[in-house]
């Protein structure tokens, strides 16, 4: 690569994370090539007609003159146009790449909310802030939003895509090696969003399928469940100690008096963390905004009892 390496190791550079970055990667290199060709003659012929049509003498006047050269002008009129050509044409056929999943594509179902990304399997396993997938195998994620507007980019495979509610939209790509890899969130969705963040985690072939059939909760305690939950879905908006976030911190809370928004008073009973989880918005602690997501069919009666379970243990 020529220019790349400035930046990067060119041990990192020998193997791009996938095609699209290698394609990408050497059209960019082309348009900086030329780029850099096209400043140099311009800037030499700037030089060249600066000082050999300089004005002599100070009392020397310029001399209008209407000469055209015809072969000239066609040659430095077509020679940009063939360029742009070919990269306009270079770059349609990788954005067609990057927008034709192959039809065999390993699908996965992508549901963003504020704060985290949610993902669904095809054997109906789910994670949360954690996608894994296997290497040298294309993926097609199919995604949509449950509330506002997101965005999920990785950079390292440098595919970013809008998540809209109401709607799917996709990305696709095939990891050529395997690795962690971090997701971001880039569309302002909130004041979680700069914690809105993911793993990418590309296994083998074998390991993803192990890792595929396993049960994240096997073993664990009702607690230990709940804090696994916690881990991969609160964070964002609460602490497992007093501090505040964007919601109250979650030690203490349990079996004492909320003040509500509306004026009542009511006691933070199993009920309460139940109809907080699942519908936040019906009873509004007082002085914090109506800003948590729903999790009504997002969580399994397990988690759901976890996550009880976990806040009543924080002291």
């Amino acid at each position: 690569m020529l220019f790349s390496n400035f930046f990067v190791l060119a041990e990192e550079k020998t193997q791009p994370a996938t095609d699209y970055v290698a394609q990408l990667e050497k059209l960019e290199e082309f348009l900086i090539v030329i780029s850099f060709i096209a400043c140099v003659l311009i800037t030499l012929a700037f030089v060249y007609f600066a000082f050999r049509f300089r004005r002599k003498e100070s009392r020397e006047e310029g001399k209008a003159t209407q000469h055209h050269n015809l072969p000239l002008e066609i040659v430095w009129s077509f020679i940009p146009f063939v360029i742009f050509m070919v990269s306009f044409a270079w770059g349609w056929l990788v954005y067609k790449d990057v927008r034709t999943p192959p039809k065999d594509s390993l699908e996965i179902q992508v549901y963003g909310q504020k704060w985290n990304w949610e993902f669904i399997y095809k054997n109906g396993r789910k994670t949360t802030n954690e996608l894994y997938v296997p290497v040298d195998r294309p993926v097609k994620l199919i995604m949509t939003s449950r509330d506002v507007i997101h965005s999920f980019y990785i950079p390292t495979f440098k595919i970013k895509q809008d998540v809209v509610p109401g709607t799917y939209t996709f990305l696709w790509f095939k990891a050529n090696h395997k690795g962690e890899f971090q997701v971001f969130c880039t569309e302002f969705c909130g004041a979680g969003h700069s914690s809105m963040g993911a793993k990418l985690n590309v296994l083998s072939l074998a390991d993803w399928e192990n890792w595929l059939k396993t049960d994240p909760y096997k073993g664990l305690s009702l607690v230990e469940i709940g804090q696994k939950a916690f881990q991969g879905r609160c964070t964002a908006c609460h602490k497992p100690t007093q501090e505040r976030l964007i919601g109250p911190g979650l030690a203490g809370l349990y079996n004492t008096k909320r003040d509500l928004e509306d004026g009542p008073v009511v006691l933070a009973d199993e009920n309460y963390l139940r109809e907080s989880i699942l519908n936040p918005g019906a009873k509004i602690s007082k002085g914090y905004p109506n800003q948590m997501t729903p999790f009504a069919g997002l969580l399994s009666e397990e988690e759901l009892s976890g996550l009880i379970e976990y806040i009543k243990s924080l002291k």
